[in-house]
């Protein structure tokens, strides 16, 4: 692991800073203990702050290596604690070795040390402990960032895994029932069967070029949809009318691709299979304060419904899909009044482009 410190100038900028109000304590204590030795205990303060900071830097690399996962914790309590009196033991003799060349002629320097030399071993230990503890903070908050980071990473993964899963569900099963309805129309009618097929064709195309989870704009979207209800239209005839209410804003905001299809798909399913009358989806789409709003509606045959046999899939699919794409920013709302089914949509559109 690289240091901390050192490779960080805010950090760096932070550490002397520290340095600074420790010696400061420092002056204080000696004060304190020897009285007005301005002559020399400036000198002192200064070199075995310096000293004592590049004893405290080097720390780093012992107790890296001390504070490893394999190393039991009385183990490395006892390494510290040795490290602790070597580097205070070393603080000590350095300090004095290198004043009594800086300060040669002083004759109160022998009292001077004499008087603040328990101070000065307990300022030592202080600075240890403060030091081996920001270590440990930083060692905490670094292991506990990369915990987050690999949680992110893998959730990420685990999100874009299930999207895929989620889309890929679509397309085999409209394409499922697709091709059950060319089959009957080579028989009944062969050149619709022929019109299905190009359709069916252009559909796919878009659906199996688009592999990732990129979103699309809301106007590619409903151009491919649009493909989707005229092979319905081929199958249906009449009975089925499409009405669009569109606002021309809400063509360039992005949406997950695929993400309308199976509301289409339930439309078609619940409304025209088994009614024989005319049968009406509506699409709406408008920016509602700083939202997409879509809302889907069909007319509804609760015994229709029945006999399709639906099993809701196809509405936990886009729900799942909202909340992976867009969390809590997103909501769907289902619901029915005077024989219209209705789906609303709120998507974010902060992704329009303008």
């Amino acid at each position: 692991m690289k240091h901390p410190i050192l490779t960080n100038r805010v950090r760096l900028t932070i550490w002397w800073l520290v340095w600074l109000f420790i010696a400061l304590g420092q002056a204080l204590s000696f004060y304190y203990a020897y009285g007005s030795f301005i002559n020399v205990s400036i000198p002192d303060i200064l070199l075995s702050m310096l000293i004592y900071s590049g004893l405290a830097l080097s720390l780093w690399y012992p107790f890296s290596y001390f504070n490893r996962e394999e190393t039991r914790i009385w183990s490395r309590i006892v390494n510290l604690i040795i490290t602790g009196g070597v580097t205070v033991t070393a603080w000590v003799l350095l300090t004095r070795l290198i004043l009594n060349q800086v300060l040669q002629g002083q004759t109160n320097l022998n009292d001077y040390w004499d008087a603040t030399f328990p101070y000065r071993v307990g300022t030592g230990i202080f600075i240890y402990l403060i030091t081996i503890l920001s270590y440990f903070l930083f060692t905490s908050l670094t292991n506990l960032a990369e915990k987050k980071s690999r949680e992110a990473r893998l959730e990420s993964i685990v999100r874009e895994t299930e999207l895929k899963m989620l889309r890929s569900q679509i397309n085999p099963h409209f394409l499922f029932n697709s091709l059950n309805s060319v089959s009957s129309l080579t028989i009944t009618d062969p050149e619709k069967a022929r019109e299905m097929v190009i359709k069916l064709s252009d559909f796919m195309r878009y659906a199996l070029s688009r592999k990732d989870e990129q979103p699309v704009s809301l106007k590619s979207e409903f151009d491919n949809l649009r493909l989707y209800l005229d092979i319905e239209k081929v199958r249906f005839g009449d009975r089925l009318v499409t009405i669009e209410e569109i606002n021309p804003e809400c063509l360039n905001v992005h949406v997950p691709v695929m993400l309308l299809q199976p509301l289409y798909e339930n439309a078609i399913k619940h409304g025209v299979y088994e009614s024989t009358g005319q049968v009406r989806v509506c699409t709406k789409a408008s920016i509602v304060q700083g939202s997409l709003k879509i809302e889907i509606c069909n007319d509804f045959d609760k015994e229709g419904r029945k006999a399709a046999g639906g099993t809701g899939t196809g509405l936990a699919n886009v729900k799942r899909r909202l909340e992976l794409t867009y969390g809590n920013n997103s909501s769907m709302i289902t619901g029915i009044e005077n024989g219209i089914y209705t789906v609303t949509m709120y998507i974010p559109a902060e992704n329009r482009k303008i």
